[in-house]
């Protein structure tokens, strides 16, 4: 069986910035579940998404939150499954107080945490945690790279167009 991804937001107001990682993950034919959940208003749910997560299927969860951030570090507090976090840009600080409450987990509670508003490197990296045990994954890991590198070769080529055009 497959293993999916859960994907846990704080708000819907997050579904934007998340709205990348549901692409890339459907991209990479990874399945995933997205469920709203908040810390603080409702931890015991979290607590549950959690603990349950393993055996419902789920291999990794990336967890979405703004402002104090506390989701990714509730969520990895609660299972060993690997938890990657985005911090979401909001509020005064323009998200980096939720990437200082992603980066400074205790010891023993490790949550990896992406740029703020990385949700298309936390599919990558989820993506890539499961490519450990499923060559298709890896596979379609070595496409995306190599449409990256081609990319670049195809900026290059606009780049020496514009130079030669002055």
């Amino acid at each position: 069986m497959q293993k999916k991804v859960l994907v846990v937001m704080g708000s819907d107001s997050d579904f934007p910035v998340l709205e990348t990682c549901f692409r890339t993950l459907t991209d990479f034919g990874i399945p995933f579940e997205a469920r709203i959940c908040s810390a603080h208003r409702t931890p015991d749910q979290a607590a549950d998404l959690a603990r349950n997560a393993a055996a419902r299927g789920f291999a990794v969860i990336i967890a979405a939150a703004g402002l104090a951030a506390h989701l990714p570090g509730v969520l990895a507090a609660q299972t060993i499954l690997p938890v990657i976090g985005i911090p979401v840009r909001s509020g005064a600080l323009a998200g980096q107080d939720a990437l200082y409450a992603i980066v400074q987990m205790p010891a023993g509670v490790p949550v990896a945490a992406m740029a703020i508003d990385g949700a298309a490197n936390a599919a990558v990296f989820a993506a890539q945690i499961l490519a450990l045990q499923d060559e298709t994954i890896t596979a379609s890991l070595i496409r995306y790279k190599a449409k990256l590198a081609d990319s670049v070769g195809e900026r290059q080529k606009r780049l020496e167009e514009k130079l030669h055009a002055l």
